[in-house]
Order: C-alpha cells, then structure tokens, then sequence
C-alpha cells in the first residue's frame, strides 16, 4: 500500500512535467492543463465584459497561474512519495520537533524544503533509495525557475512582433496608397515583406500560443483590429495589374489564410472562411475591424 501511494505522487509529478515540456518546449506546443487554466481565464475576463486594463492583465496573470499550478503540483507530487515512508525512513535532526508533526505536514514541509533547494537539512532521507530520488526534486525545482524565467524572456518577443505588424498595418490604413501607388515594384516589396511578417506571427501563435491571451493596447497596436485591413492589401494586391504585384499579392493572401486556419483550429473553433475567423478574432479581443 506504501508503495501505491507513493507511486500515485510520482504519476502526478509525472503529469506535470509533461504539461510544462508540452507548454515551453514540444514543437507545437499543445499543453494540456497550461491551456485549459489559460482559456478558462480568457472566457471569464470576456464573459464579464471586464475592463480593457482587466482584459489586459489575463495573459501576465495565467501565466503566473500556470507556474504556480506546476510547482503546487509537483511539491504535492514529491509530498505524497514521500509521506507512506515518514518519519521511518527519514532522520532527523537532534532537537527538532519535526517528528512531533503530522506524516502529511513533514512531508509537505519537506517537500517545499527541497524544491526551492534550500536545503535545510532538519529532515534528511534515510534510506537508499529515498537519498537517491530525493535530489530530483531539487533538480526539478530548479528546472522550474529556469523554465519560468525562459518563458516569459520567450512571450514578449512574439508579442513584439505582433504589435508591430498591427501598427504598420494602422500607419498603411491612414495614408491609404492609392491603387497606383500600390501597383508598382515598391508595391509588390510592400506586400512581400507584409506577408514574411504575417507568417512570422502565424509561428508566434504556434509556438507560443498562450500570446493569445495577451490582450493589446489601443487599436493602432491590435492585430485583431488591424489584419482585416492585411485582407483588403491583399485583394488589391490581387487584382493589381503588374505580375510581380499579383505574386506578392497571393503570398499575402496565403499567409493570412494560413493565419486564419491556425487562429480557427487552436483558439476559436469557427470552421468559417477567414474573413469571419478574423472577425470573430477581432471580436473576441474586443476589437472591431
């Protein structure tokens, strides 16, 4: 029974571990209990029509929820190993009360202890096994903050990215270039480039997607409010009469349709066409396009 019960922490342990390699570091980045608590978040700000400097803190704030789920799991994971063998296979040392305590208290204690690496040293493992094993969770606990530390250094630049992408396509909507002025070689760069920096936050939106719930500024800075405008550049671009424009006008429409398939698929589940995926990206941040 002892060995039941310390094999359910270690499943736990185990549980959490996956959902941080799956959230920071698997290729597409598909974390399971990371994006339920972020989504669960999101939903609640929006059902509650919460302000706009409340919306905004969503995305900071899951991600703070996230790290503490992880390390409450995984203290409470190490807790349970550790409990079915306390106080016997442990020693402790002269003078403490610790063994005074409650089995679940000492281990949750010494639990706590160990992944923030303090190493305290009052409660020790005494057994083999116990003295091997117990030093994972150190390791882990350090992996944690590492990871932390990398996942918020990793966020901000794709947030970047997106914003900027927005705020030219707000500085292109009010100089408004004529069709002239868009059918020529300049033309054919502008929507080149426009469509590079729309694949680019396609990648954002794969690899990092808890960006999602990273509500903008004003809408000169929203993606949401700003890339139905990408589609009108890329229609002109479309029906321009230059080759070279056309092309550059396709690759644009391309990347949104690809944009708009990934926006459909992880975050809002539409199955429409990507004119009504943006709108309903637009209206989901609050945004009108």
């Amino acid at each position: 029974m002892e060995w039941l019960v310390s094999l359910m922490g270690a499943g736990l342990v185990m549980v959490t571990l996956r959902d941080l390699f799956h959230t920071l570091w698997h290729p597409t980045r598909h974390g399971g209990l990371s994006r339920l608590v972020m989504t669960a978040l999101w939903r609640l700000a929006r059902r509650f029509r919460a302000r706009r400097r409340v919306v905004g803190l969503v995305g900071p704030l899951a991600m703070v929820t996230v790290v503490c789920m992880w390390a409450s799991f995984i203290v409470l994971g190490w807790a349970i190993v550790y409990w079915p063998h306390m106080p016997g296979s442990f020693t402790f040392s002269p003078g403490s009360e610790a063994a005074q305590e409650p089995a679940l208290v000492d281990s949750v204690y010494l639990s706590l202890v160990t992944v923030a690496t303090l190493g305290l040293g009052d409660i020790a493992p005494g057994e083999g096994w116990l003295r091997l094993v117990s030093p994972l969770e150190a390791v882990m606990g350090f992996a944690l903050l590492t990871a932390t530390v990398s996942w918020v250094l990793e966020i901000y630049p794709a947030l970047t990215r997106r914003r900027v992408l927005a705020i030219r396509l707000a500085l292109l909507r009010d100089s408004d270039p004529t069709q002239q002025q868009l059918d020529c070689t300049a033309g054919a760069v502008l929507l080149d480039s426009l469509a590079t920096e729309v694949v680019r936050v396609r990648l954002d939106f794969t690899q990092y997607a808890e960006a999602y719930y990273f509500h903008d500024g004003e809408d000169h800075s929203s993606l949401a409010a700003m890339i139905g405008y990408a589609a009108a550049l890329a229609e002109r671009g479309q029906s321009a009469g230059r080759p070279e424009v056309r092309l550059a006008g396709d690759l644009l429409a391309g990347a949104l349709r690809d944009l708009a398939a990934i926006l459909d698929q992880r975050f809002l589940h539409t199955g429409a066409a990507p004119t009504d995926v943006f709108a309903a990206y637009a209206a989901d941040h609050g945004r009108a396009q």
